[in-house]
């Protein structure tokens, strides 16, 4: 038998033929989590960041539904159907949000057979309200000035009228909040990373990502976690304009304190899911920092929200100092840019998107077929 026609029998022979596995999703919430690193360590370079330290991203804005809330939305919902809470067809979900956790809720909750309600505060952008009433949610917003204490009451008073039907989920409250980041978000960051990480750079919204993700490598005799790396820096950040956890943590605010333009974090309340002893520092950046940074990220191809800009402008300011030369960090990139394009830093980009105007064609085609005064233009 010629060598080629052996090795065709041998490939193909029943005895040993592998069935390769379809990586194939049963359900939208199949996918997610399992987001990659990027290496950001190119841009710690741009920004004068010269000792041998390390940057990497976790990429949390290629999820589904395009944000770190989508593992929240799913460990909630999970949680609750096997606690026997909820009920397709019968419960309707209501939360307070600023949008991402929403979206997250309101996919899952289309995914299973949930009515959904969410209320948030007037200032969240136009393209999370959009992306909730598309998958079918009732959006309630409420004033601006409350900020999200304000969307929790409002959430609270639609529960009580629903009565036995009505279940709010409590993302600020929920221990499925941290317990998903303990249970996937830490694990496949320490893997990834070899265990090399020094360094966690997380914004604070809910806090269960930066509680979580640091409970599972630094350690919880709770959940009988052992200690991968107990000296893992922990660093929260949030607004500069809003430095609850700054003061939470016995330090000092600095600057007006009041409204902020960075959306996903700073909630104007200490969640009840943050545990601070996990957090070794807060890094409070401004939203014109923030903004700026995001802008600096899409130019290098990273389409990421101004929460994200504030994350990576905090990891390379810890970067940058002396003590952390050589060392890892891993920062949280919480979601998709194209959700912020009515935030006011891409008024802008929305003005001149507005502004283009279409240009005459080359021949042989006749431009007077198209609006313009000649055939040339």
């Amino acid at each position: 038998m010629p060598l080629a026609s052996s090795l065709l029998n041998r490939v193909t022979s029943p005895m040993i033929r592998q069935v390769r596995g379809l990586n194939v999703a049963a359900r939208p919430s199949d996918l997610v989590g399992k987001t990659p690193l990027l290496d950001l360590t190119p841009f710690l370079e741009k920004h004068g960041v010269t000792n041998n330290s390390k940057l990497y991203g976790k990429m949390e804005s290629l999820g589904p539904c395009s944000s770190v809330k989508d593992r929240l939305g799913r460990s909630m919902i999970d949680d609750a159907e096997a606690r026997g809470l909820i009920t397709p067809g019968k419960t309707t979900l209501v939360e307070p949000t600023s949008g991402n956790t929403g979206i997250a809720l309101a996919f899952v909750a289309r995914e299973r057979g949930y009515k959904c309600i969410l209320t948030m505060p007037e200032t969240m952008s136009v393209e999370r309200r959009m992306m909730l009433l598309s998958l079918g949610c009732e959006v309630v917003l409420t004033p601006k000035e409350t900020a999200v204490s304000g969307a929790i009451a409002k959430a609270q008073e639609i529960k009580d009228g629903l009565g036995e039907d009505g279940v709010i989920l409590q993302q600020f409250q929920n221990p499925a909040n941290p317990k998903v980041h303990r249970e996937t978000t830490g694990p496949e960051i320490w893997a990834d990373t070899d265990g090399t990480l020094d360094i966690f750079v997380s914004g604070v919204g809910t806090g269960g990502t930066v509680t979580g993700v640091s409970q599972y490598i630094k350690g919880c005799d709770e959940f009988d976690l052992p200690a991968l790396k107990s000296d893992l820096q922990t660093i929260a950040v949030e607004p500069q304009e809003q430095m609850l956890l700054t003061e939470a943590m016995g330090g000092e605010k600095v600057g007006e304190q009041g409204p902020h333009k960075i959306q996903g974090m700073g909630a104007g309340i200490v969640p009840g899911t943050l545990d601070l002893d996990y957090v070794d520092e807060v890094v409070a950046i401004h939203s014109d920092a923030a903004m700026e940074t995001c802008t600096e990220l899409w130019m290098e191809g990273i389409p990421v929200g101004v929460s994200s800009g504030a994350i990576v402008k905090a990891a390379v300011e810890v970067c940058k100092r002396p003590e952390n030369a050589g060392k890892l960090a891993v920062c949280i990139i919480p979601s998709f840019g194209e959700r912020y394009f009515t935030h006011p830093m891409f008024e802008p980009i929305k003005t001149k998107a507005e502004g283009l105007e279409k240009q005459p064609l080359p021949e042989p085609f006749d431009n007077t077929e198209y609006g313009f005064a000649t055939p040339r233009g």
